[in-house]
């Protein structure tokens, strides 16, 4: 609790852009509409060095806090499985992302179920599960979800990365009011085309890089 960007380290993601290349970060209209509020988000680096969006609220002092309540992260929208990303795997990437969240959360904060004075309440939702082909060009962009989708060519021969966002909202338990907000993308394994199915592993690290960040912020 040294410092108030710890809590925001390793959370959370927003969504694709295709312009020649994959941005790190997100625009505006690709927003989920998780979180209480966008404004005022800015481009930070985290401990790993991960360029995230985020919001701190003026008047956010973590050594105001001694505990934190954990709301487990939960997709949204609700996905729909395709024939790349199973319904097996959206579930176990949810449990997944949860054991890991709250553990690295817990090493930081002790979590608790007592609402009130001094203590944080974490909410988080994975906004997106996608594949995005390697090197495509602008004219070659077909429209994306920010719940689960693919971006291809007709030949669906080209590789492809696999990309996952997610946003989460730290909030005062007694007054309600928001201390911090997060997006967050990040990249898995890249696939060697569009029929090849994601699985868990693919998408492992990018949890582990957030989880990590969590953690390791001075």
């Amino acid at each position: 609790m040294r410092a108030n960007k710890w809590l925001m380290g390793g959370t959370l993601a927003a969504a694709l852009i295709l312009n020649g290349c994959t941005s790190h970060t997100t625009s505006q209209e690709q927003y989920s509409g998780f979180l209480s509020s966008y404004d005022d988000l800015k481009e930070v680096k985290t401990s790993s060095g991960t360029t995230v969006l985020r919001w701190t609220a003026p008047n956010f002092n973590p050594s105001n806090y001694s505990g934190l309540i954990y709301q487990p992260i939960n997709f949204y929208p609700p996905p729909k499985p395709t024939e790349q990303i199973s319904n097996e795997t959206l579930t176990s990437l949810l449990q997944y992302t949860n054991e890991q969240i709250s553990q690295a959360l817990a090493s930081r904060l002790p979590l608790t179920t007592t609402r009130g004075p001094g203590t944080l309440i974490f909410k988080g939702a994975i906004t997106g599960v996608s594949t995005a082909t390697e090197g495509l060009k602008p004219y070659e962009v077909i429209p994306i979800a920010l719940v689960v989708a693919g971006a291809m060519t007709a030949t669906g021969h080209r590789d492809q990365n696999t990309e996952l966002y997610l946003e989460g909202e730290f909030i005062d338990a007694s007054t309600g009011m928001s201390m911090a907000r997060v997006v967050r993308k990040g990249f898995g394994k890249t696939l060697d085309n569009d029929e090849q199915q994601v699985t868990l592993d693919d998408l492992k690290a990018i949890v582990n890089d957030m989880a990590k960040d969590i953690r390791l912020y001075p």
